[in-house]
């Protein structure tokens, strides 16, 4: 894994990778039009569980995960293997039938710009609350 890529201390990057190693997968069906183009999985830790969706591969690519704290965490353990920030969307609940309850979505491999989403540090405070 890629060191100093994310803005945490190091304890707490150290911390949030040890549970990384604990969550749980199983393969679901990506039954949304136009997502066979990539994967879905769910992920368990902790009594949570997040889906995800990934398509491409690094440098480019995305992600887009449930808008809870595994899916921050899955976000920024996944910025930290690829050793680079993405640029990240919230999108509204009820909006997409795969993510009922709103979905973040992260992009790697794009020009910044002024994105209006959730900056990483939005992303460290939710994914602390997935920590055991």
């Amino acid at each position: 894994m890629s060191r100093g890529v994310l803005p945490v201390d190091p304890g707490l990057i150290e911390r949030f990778r040890a549970a990384g190693h604990k969550i749980a997968w199983r393969n679901v069906e990506t039954s949304t039009p136009g997502r066979a183009r990539g994967r879905a999985r769910i992920a368990h830790l902790n009594e949570e569980e997040a889906r995800v969706e990934s398509w491409g591969r690094a440098p480019r690519g995305g992600m887009e995960v449930d808008s809870g704290p595994l899916g921050a965490l899955l976000l920024l353990l996944e910025s930290d293997r690829r050793g680079t920030l993405p640029v990240v969307e919230s999108r509204e609940a009820g909006v997409d039938a795969a993510f009922p309850q709103g979905a973040l979505r992260a992009t790697w491999g794009i020009a910044r710009g002024d994105s209006s989403g959730p900056t990483v540090r939005d992303l460290v405070d939710l994914a602390r609350f997935a920590l055991p």
